[in-house]
């Protein structure tokens, strides 16, 4: 049968010890039945053989006249010959036997066991692995008793019962062995479907392999059935997803967020699908496993992009400072020609204004900020945001009710990141001049942002969108995906147990909420 039938042999070789074993154990169970039927049968027997013999008048006569003790043999000796029994036995009151088939037994006493026939009562039972029936004879005058009648069968032995058998048990073991055959190759042609025809060495191979490699990778991966439910997961997915062992539980009951059950569940389709986990930014892809136009289940690979987001967010803050520095200097450059033209036509006095009015609107800005926002890093965030909103001829404001006090490091950088992102959302979504306005303030124990534009505002059915998988409304017109900023805006509120959303009222309206005391959050 080669390699291909090593599964069919020990299946096979698994059956037939099952069935040896089977048929030992019936072998046992038929030995005992037919011990007891035999038992059960002789007991009868052997009762009504020493009965009828102690019911016969003459024999009571006899035994009763010690002088006629010798014409008793022919009692027993017809009795049992004609019932069959092993051993017919006439005995005295005191148990001495007068005769018997068996000439040793003459003259000795007869083995009474547990017999209640001394108290004239008659009894069945096993004696030395025999049959034996005692009756009492009772005088045919007197009503004394006089004697004892035993009939005695001996049991037959194991290995007679099992010779006796035999023909059966052959039979039974034919048809166990055809049964056990034909069951082992069905259910190795079932198991060889099972397995896509692998045996079990291979089987082994592969899962060992297979471990080894989901342990060794670094990337994670996650393994789902048709069901949702985890199946494999490895130890970088496990990090990167901040979970236990999960082996057996739903998908929806492990916490994740929207995104990433979007992903994991194939709602949202696509290759690299970014998520956000804990503070991690995750790159996902889900791949289907199908087999014979089946699908099985997932596959989801996970790889860890914070660190290269982390570098392009500080590449991005850079090219902000660039961008700001560049329309500054366009400002300047501006302003500058004006003031050299109206030097060059001598209009000393207009020069003299223009610069006091210059002057005076960015110290107003300035001093406005710096009046209204106590916290250095956010005033300063808005000060830098003056520049690239004017080179966009959009105007940014502060709402009058903004009042926001000095507040500790890490709120003043999660603040940072929450208005700048919503910020730059802003000037993207303005397609020309236009307005920007911050309110800035603390409300119950948090600080809100509110950032509102004169822009198109934000359709209600990406509303909630433009937060899991961020996009932004130009760039779901164009078809693609920008940076992480809303996202990590959301992210960041989440975080300290903060929420984030928008609406519309003549332009979009984004509101952040942030705890003054972070909450841990998922």
């Amino acid at each position: 049968m080669g390699k291909k039938g090593s599964l069919a042999r020990r299946l096979l070789a698994l059956q037939l010890t099952i069935v040896v074993v089977l048929l030992a154990a019936v072998a046992a169970v038929v030995v005992a039945q037919v011990g007891e039927t035999f038992r059960a049968t002789e007991s009868r027997r052997m009762l009504g053989i020493a009965e009828d013999v102690a019911a016969n008048p003459s024999l009571r006569v006899l035994l009763a006249d010690p002088k006629q003790h010798l014409r008793l043999a022919p009692f027993a000796t017809v009795a049992q010959v004609a019932s069959g029994a092993d051993v017919v036995v006439i005995a005295r009151t005191d148990g001495t036997v007068l005769t018997s088939q068996d000439p040793a037994e003459i003259g000795e006493p007869l083995a009474l066991a547990d017999s209640t026939v001394t108290e004239g009562r008659a009894w069945v039972g096993d004696v030395d692995g025999a049959v034996v029936a005692h009756v009492p004879v009772i005088g045919q005058s007197s009503h004394e008793l006089v004697g004892y009648v035993a009939a005695r069968k001996q049991l037959p032995g194991f290995l007679t019962i099992l010779t006796e058998s035999f023909p059966r048990l052959l039979g039974l073991l034919g048809l166990a062995c055809v049964l056990g055959i034909a069951g082992s190759l069905s259910v190795t042609w079932w198991v060889k479907r099972q397995t896509l025809g692998l045996e079990p060495a291979e089987i082994t191979g592969l899962v060992e392999h297979r471990e080894a490699m989901l342990h060794g990778i670094h990337e994670g991966v996650v393994g789902l059935d048709q069901q949702q439910r985890i199946t494999l997961v490895n130890d970088q997915a496990k990090a990167l997803l901040s979970l236990g062992d999960v082996v057996g539980a739903s998908v929806h009951a492990l916490g994740l967020n929207d995104r990433i059950l979007d992903v994991f569940t194939g709602r949202a389709a696509g290759t690299d699908l970014v998520g956000l986990r804990r503070g991690k930014v995750l790159i996902m892809n889900r791949t289907p496993i199908r087999w014979d136009q089946r699908t099985l289940g997932a596959v989801i690979t996970l790889r860890d992009r914070t660190e290269l987001m982390r570098l392009r967010d500080e590449l991005t803050e850079n090219r902000n400072t660039t961008d700001m520095l560049r329309a500054q200097a366009h400002e300047f450059s501006n302003r500058l020609h004006t003031i050299a033209g109206l030097i060059e036509l001598g209009e000393y006095d207009e020069v003299r204004r223009y610069v006091e009015v210059v002057s005076a609107g960015r110290d107003q800005w300035q001093a406005e900020v710096t009046e209204r926002i106590g916290d250095v890093a956010v005033a300063a965030l808005l000060i830098a945001k003056a520049s690239p909103a004017a080179e966009h001829g959009v105007g940014l404001r502060l709402s009058p009710s903004t009042a926001l006090p000095e507040v500790d490091d890490a709120l003043s950088a999660d603040l940072v990141t929450v208005l700048g992102n919503l910020v730059d959302n802003a000037l993207d979504a303005l397609r020309g001049p236009g307005w920007i306005e911050v309110d800035l303030r603390r409300v119950a124990g948090a600080v809100r942002v509110v950032v509102r534009d004169s822009g198109p505002g934000v359709a209600p059915e990406i509303a909630e969108e433009v937060f899991r998988h961020g996009f932004t409304t130009k760039a779901a017109e164009r078809g693609g995906a920008r940076g992480l900023g809303l996202a990590i805006t959301r992210q960041t509120c989440v975080r300290r147990g903060g929420s984030v959303s928008v609406h519309n009222a003549e332009g979009a309206v984004f509101t952040a909420t942030l705890p003054l005391t972070p909450v841990v959050s998922k």
